[in-house]
């Protein structure tokens, strides 16, 4: 299936690791020169120069804190001067992850989660307009269902940006930008959140992944794969979607 999405400059936030670095990679296998960015300066450097070494395409990172608006304007505008003022793809990738129920995490998740999508959409949207370009947002199956997260800001602000992203699906529409949301069930990486349960409370992860219809947990191109087809052409009637990547593990059923 031929994408479209060679030569399309990509941006994606929290690019370094799991979920974001299989979508800079699996977009710089389609041709598309993509821009990264990490809070983390060593994890930016280490990245770089992974994907140099692999040949795998031009990639750009960044050291930006999503939860800083300067910072994040700053980071859109100075790619979009370097492009002729194109950005044609946008994925809004970071979460704080930040899971226990305290005043400090529902501060933490709202400026990087929600408030950081936001000024990181605010930004990049004149360039989107002018390319009819498109963003995709990533949420998670927390944001549909109350599962183990519960209580506190990770599925409610998830939750939150699946309603944003709708929105403007919507209202984006006239001005021939698409948005769409991808939630991702339980995704398996080794130094990652799931790696770690793993190592520390087996009992758990064995029920987790016991619990999915598959019987495993998911990868992370798994999840690439459909920013991928939602980023790109063939998805060109698709907008104010979320497209769920659990393995059918969520209950609700999704109108």
């Amino acid at each position: 299936m031929q994408l479209g999405l060679n030569g399309k400059i990509v941006l994606v936030t929290g690019g370094t690791k799991s979920i974001g670095l299989a979508i800079v990679k699996a977009f710089l296998q389609e041709g598309a020169i993509v821009h990264f960015c990490s809070r983390t300066a060593a994890d930016v450097e280490r990245t770089a120069q992974d994907i140099n070494t692999a040949a795998l395409g031009e990639a750009h990172g960044a050291v930006v804190d999503v939860s800083d608006a300067d910072s994040i304007k700053t980071w859109v505008n100075t790619i979009a001067e370097k492009h002729d003022g194109r950005i044609d793809v946008l994925v809004s990738n970071v979460s704080a992850l930040a899971v226990p129920n305290t005043h400090e995490n529902w501060d933490l998740t709202y400026q990087t989660d929600v408030k950081g999508t936001y000024t990181l959409i605010e930004a990049a949207l004149p360039h989107l307009k002018l390319t009819k370009g498109n963003i995709v947002s990533i949420s998670s199956v927390s944001g549909r269902y109350v599962d183990f997260t519960a209580p506190g800001p990770y599925g409610a602000c998830k939750a939150a940006l699946l309603h944003y992203i709708s929105q403007l699906g919507h209202t984006l529409v006239k001005d021939g930008v698409r948005a769409n949301s991808v939630s991702p069930g339980n995704i398996y990486v080794e130094d990652g959140f799931w790696g770690k349960i793993e190592r520390e409370m087996e009992d758990f992860f064995a029920k987790v992944k016991g619990d999915n219809p598959t019987g495993r947990l998911g990868t992370p191109q798994e999840v690439a794969d459909a920013v991928l087809f939602l980023a790109s052409e063939r998805a060109a009637f698709i907008s104010g979607a979320n497209l769920l990547v659990d393995g059918a593990v969520s209950p609700a059923v999704q109108f």
